[in-house]
């Protein structure tokens, strides 16, 4: 055994393959920040929504009461829309240096749905019900592409209803009244349907699901295995491969540091969003 292949198999690659970089350092930074500032969006918001609950009294007290609960609320919302705000500047910093705005928005690398995802989309559920094989997925899958547009949905409608209620006194000059009532209705049904999709489905197929349970640490580690991307992105590997483009994204294999923190900041989010969701299926039906 060589010493690379020694120290892929010390960080957990299957077989001791190759490592690959998956996602840049800013991305993963963005994606903790985004990680930590929803939960804890949910955290503060969940008193509020459901006040008339013990339950919420106990955690608006753990929070230092409902005043606190809501100024940490506050906070975390605007580190969310400067996370957001930073990830628009970065994709068009990209789309201006490598001077290749199509790729940006059309091709494999892009998040933008495309008809790809609805033929994935197909053979995946052919798959499910046995009458066709696994499907092979290219550089994002069509469950991650809605995760990340759920974002902006999230952003406009969420933070926009959030915005106006957080600063009533400037949009009231310019907005009538019954805005700010339909803005509190919306701000609190959407932000319970992202908790729940978030807590549910996105940890689901992040984590949970068969082959990534119980913690996938490749958003928090940047690295992905060769074995991995063999087996679940056959198309990407196989077009990179094709292009010579393969060496360009090896990388040294994640180190213990890395993946410690993935098991101990995802696991604590995932333990909460688990205790969240069974609080919001117990409020709603008890």
């Amino acid at each position: 055994m060589t010493t690379a292949q020694a120290a892929s198999a010390a960080t957990g690659a299957p077989g001791g393959g190759r490592w690959y970089r998956r996602f840049t350092p800013a991305e993963r930074v963005l994606h903790v920040l985004l990680m930590l500032t929803f939960v804890g969006c949910a955290l503060s918001g969940l008193p509020l929504i459901f006040a008339n609950r013990p339950w919420a009294v106990v955690l608006a007290h753990l929070l230092g009461g409902f005043q606190s609960a809501g100024a940490m609320h506050r906070v975390c919302a605007a580190v969310m829309i400067g996370v957001f705000l930073i990830h628009i500047l970065l994709v068009a910093a990209r789309a201006l240096v490598t001077q290749n705005l199509l790729g940006v928005v059309w091709g494999p690398d892009s998040l933008v749905p495309q008809w790809q995802d609805a033929k994935d989309i197909c053979n995946h559920f052919k798959w499910f019900i046995g009458l066709g094989p696994r499907p092979q997925f290219d550089r994002w899958t069509y469950w991650e592409k809605f995760d990340y547009w759920a974002v902006f949905w999230g952003m406009a409608i969420i933070g926009g209803s959030g915005l106006l209620l957080w600063f009533p006194f400037f949009f009231g000059k310019l907005l009538p009244g019954w805005v700010f009532n339909i803005a509190g209705l919306v701000h609190g049904e959407e932000a319970l349907l992202a908790v729940g999709f978030i807590f549910t489905v996105h940890f689901f197929n992040g984590h949970l699901r068969p082959g990534k349970f119980p913690m996938d640490t490749v958003v928090f580690t940047g690295r992905i295995s060769e074995h991995e991307m063999k087996s679940e992105r056959a198309v990407e590997y196989d077009r990179l491969a094709a292009g010579r483009a393969l060496a360009a994204k090896e990388a040294a294999p994640p180190t213990t540091a890395s993946r410690l923190f993935g098991w101990v900041v995802g696991g604590a989010a995932l333990a909460l969003g688990i205790v969240v969701i069974l609080l919001i299926v117990y409020s709603v039906l008890f």
